[in-house]
């Protein structure tokens, strides 16, 4: 069966749907839309009676080499906004030029203020809530108020008042009439309260629109092109082969899908399916004297930007530090174990950006070819070396906060952050996209999320992949396409 669209998209991530938005902004009455979700459509009640975010089982997805690392996934109508946990930072102006700035990695091929007005728009729609101030330029103040303190926060804001801030995050202060209020209990994943932004609360009524048709169940094969022409795409469902044609062929599954599906349909590149990566999660638990702690209102109650920017990311990863504010959760030895002292604990995550290493990829299955696979050789020296320094940064914080000992130091297993495979830049010959996301060669090709990301920031990828959405759908209509 095939039939013909002006655009075929492949996923409903946040990548798929703030695209979508901006598309169908733009776009006459008369466009038609494909959008194909291999899920289901695993509703917020279908959720929380099951305890999980997706039916399916993420070992059904692809092939982990290295089962010690996770890759998180949830399939189904929304994709990861499901699971994620609700940070919404920006990245900072650094992140953009390590190279530049700082003589290591490399330049992203845009720069914060080209997406300084996008972030404000995402979020906006994100309903974001957190601090007054900003560790980074910004023109427009976030929507929501900030969650409160925890006390070891409030320590550290005093002492540090331009290193330490209320998280950025869609985990909801008020009501916002689609959402609740955050709990803090630390379920964030399911989050029973739907306070969290998720595509199933926020940007549904996209995929009712009349020019969209939504096919649940609908799984990607292959992105058919003829020559440097993308023409379509191959999708089973419902033990069936189909074709649809389209003008315009729009990739947002994630950085394991992505360059799977590329690779499948024959198109090549020496990096593609290469430097798979996120941020390097280090968990710190400290044991304090006298302050108590996990008394924020939110499951994440700080973000320390101390050892963020500056001339040591010439020498090791940049450090962005979350102060968890859930002791129920999975995070192990949260609580002391003296009588009167339980909470006297702060258990800190620093997350350090790294540099992609190319054995770590994303390949065709050789045993499977129907399923993608992942090899995770480890992280960058360059982000190792940031793990070194943890010592010392305890020793700053202890300057202010009342810290009697170090519990624990232990690398963690993600941060839920996949990214690279599909890297973005200006030169062919060392980049798969280009800088509106648009594949280097096959011109009706966009692949989205931050499968394109040459780095991984120590921002949490969200708010900036939705809004580099939103910059390639201006990138699209700005530059004409049929329907425009």
């Amino acid at each position: 069966m095939t039939d013909h669209y002006d655009v075929i998209v492949v996923g409903t991530s946040f990548a798929a749907s703030f695209f979508l938005k901006r598309y169908l902004e733009h776009a006459p009455k008369t466009a038609r839309v494909l959008v194909l979700e291999r899920g289901n459509s695993d509703d917020k009640a279908w959720q929380l009676e099951h305890r999980k975010t997706s039916s399916i089982d993420i070992k059904d997805l692809f092939i982990n080499n290295q089962p010690e690392k996770e890759w998180l996934v949830s399939p189904g109508f929304g994709g990861n906004s499901k699971c994620w946990w609700g940070g919404a930072t920006r990245m900072m102006p650094g992140d953009f030029q390590l190279r530049t700035r700082y003589g290591v990695g490399t330049d992203w091929p845009m720069r914060y203020e080209d997406l300084e007005t996008y972030y404000g728009e995402v979020e906006k729609i994100m309903a974001v809530s957190g601090p007054v101030d900003s560790p980074m330029p910004r023109t427009t103040p976030l929507p929501l108020p900030p969650h409160r303190f925890s006390d070891p926060d409030a320590i550290l804001k005093k002492a540090f008042p331009d290193g330490w801030y209320h998280p950025a995050t869609v985990r909801a202060t008020v009501a916002t009439g689609t959402r609740g209020v955050c709990c803090a209990t630390g379920l964030c994943e399911l989050c029973p309260q739907d306070a969290k932004f998720t595509i199933q609360n926020g940007l549904a009524h996209l995929y009712t629109d009349p020019r969209v048709s939504l096919l649940l169940q609908a799984e990607a094969k292959e992105v058919i092109k003829q020559g440097d022409i993308a023409s379509g795409v191959s999708y089973a469902r419902n033990g069936q082969m189909h074709t649809a044609k389209a003008d315009l062929v729009v990739l947002a599954a994630n950085a394991i899908f992505n360059p799977y599906l590329l690779l499948r349909s024959g198109i090549t590149h020496p990096l593609l399916g290469k430097g798979l990566h996120e941020q390097m999660p280090v968990d710190v638990c400290v044991n304090l004297h006298g302050v108590k702690a996990y008394n924020g209102s939110t499951s994440i109650s700080g973000n320390g930007y101390l050892f963020y920017e500056g001339e040591h990311r010439r020498e090791h990863a940049a450090c962005l530090i979350e102060t968890w504010n859930a002791p129920f959760n999975y995070r192990r030895a949260a609580l002391r174990s003296e009588q009167g002292r339980w909470t006297e604990r702060a258990y800190l995550r620093f997350m350090f950006d790294d540099l992609p290493r190319l054995d770590n990829t994303v390949t065709i299955s050789s045993v499977n070819p129907e399923m993608p696979e992942t090899n995770f050789n480890g992280y960058s020296d360059y982000a190792m070396r940031g793990m070194e320094k943890i010592p010392a940064m305890v020793e700053t914080l202890a300057k202010a906060l009342p810290i009697e000992s170090i519990e624990s130091i232990n690398l963690g297993r993600t941060t839920a952050h996949i990214q690279g495979t599909v890297v973005m830049g200006n030169d062919p010959q060392t980049s798969v996209v280009d800088r509106h996301l648009l594949h280097h060669q096959i011109r009706n090709l966009a692949v989205l999320g931050s499968s394109s990301y040459p780095t991984a920031s120590p921002a949490y990828p969200t708010l900036t992949l939705s809004a580099l959405s939103l910059w390639s759908a201006d990138h699209l209509f700005a530059k004409g396409t049929k329907n425009a």
